[in-house]
């Protein structure tokens, strides 16, 4: 990438512009040092004490290298719904029952199999860079990184709580809120016999994480109900385990609540997310309806509409 100096930049060291405009952290910025081409002023290598002067043009190399690719995940073509791609994200529409990383049960299906072969069809040095996991078995929103640069930023903006994320579930039972989005503050831990499963604990038990969950009711009935839900803390199955303890665990999840023979998954879909795209000064949305499963769950028991609810009640502001 390259950036035209301006006057108010005028005087500062390329180090200064990395950190201010790129947020660039240590790990990316001794990579930059070690590329013969990773940092460049109007064609000439520098180095990061530079002072740079209006008009320049600084080169800042953001592709990774081919040697660097990650060999030992396998490029499958498995179709993905692609949302965004540019040259510093990617964004997709994770379907149902896919993992996101390679397991010792799950080779060859995983969603960075599935980007492995994207970026081998493009020749491009593949490595993988999720910004975040969704569960196997909740669908929707996932944001990768497409390179070191980019994921540096993109941590940056997610330890500042600049990238918002808002989640659609149908939960058990009828959960109504009071018209505004309602909070559920807990603690959360690794449950002593599971390396998976959480559970909510006290503030001073051993592992114990602050987990707060925000949510609203969209539609409600005696069986189901539908919510909106927004993780303010990121803790492993935070959603599933807030809705369980309050007593209307979500649809399907076999973990937290009980299987369903409405769904084959627990009903939950990463619907919406913002982030600061990087290095382009400006904040951009995705939105993903939910997917057909948790329309036809809702649908055979409440006789109402999933999409209509999601478009006519679910937020799409950060809230």
């Amino acid at each position: 990438m390259t950036f035209h100096i301006k006057a108010d930049q005028n005087g500062k060291t390329v180090l200064s512009f990395l950190k201010s405009r790129l947020k660039i952290s240590a790990t990316a910025l001794s990579g930059l040092k070690r590329d013969p081409i990773g940092i460049l002023v109007n064609g000439n290598h520098v180095t990061v004490r530079y002072v740079l002067k209006e008009n320049d043009l600084l080169f800042i190399n953001e592709q990774d290298a081919m040697e660097d690719s990650n060999t030992a995940i396998t490029p499958v073509d498995i179709p993905l719904d692609i949302i965004l791609e540019n040259d510093s994200v990617l964004v997709v529409n994770k379907p149902p029952y896919m993992p996101t990383h390679p397991s010792h049960d799950h080779t060859d299906d995983t969603l960075a199999n599935a980007v492995a072969y994207i970026y081998s069809q493009k020749n491009l040095p593949f490595i993988f860079r999720p910004m975040g996991r969704l569960d196997r078995n909740t669908s929707g929103i996932s944001l990768l990184a497409k390179n070191l640069l980019s994921a540096s930023y993109l941590f940056y903006a997610r330890q500042k709580n600049m990238i918002h994320k808002k989640y659609i579930a149908i939960v058990s039972g009828r959960l109504q809120s009071g018209g505004d989005f309602e909070t559920i503050e807990t603690y959360i831990k690794r449950q002593e016999d599971s390396i998976i499963v959480r559970c909510v604990s006290e503030e001073t038990e051993e592992g114990a994480q602050r987990a707060v969950t925000r949510w609203k009711t969209l539609f409600a009935s005696d069986r189901l109900s539908v919510v909106e839900a927004i993780p303010i803390t990121g803790r492993t199955h935070q959603l599933r385990v807030h809705f369980s303890h309050i007593g209307h665990p979500i649809l399907g999840d076999d973990v937290y609540g009980e299987a369903s023979e409405l769904i084959g998954r627990h009903a939950l879909h990463a619907a919406y997310l913002s982030i600061p795209m990087p290095y382009e000064d400006e904040t951009v949305e995705f939105i993903a309806p939910p997917p057909e499963d948790m329309q036809h769950a809702l649908h055979s028991v409440c006789g109402v509409s999933l999409t209509e609810i999601f478009e006519t009640k679910f937020n799409t502001p950060k809230g």
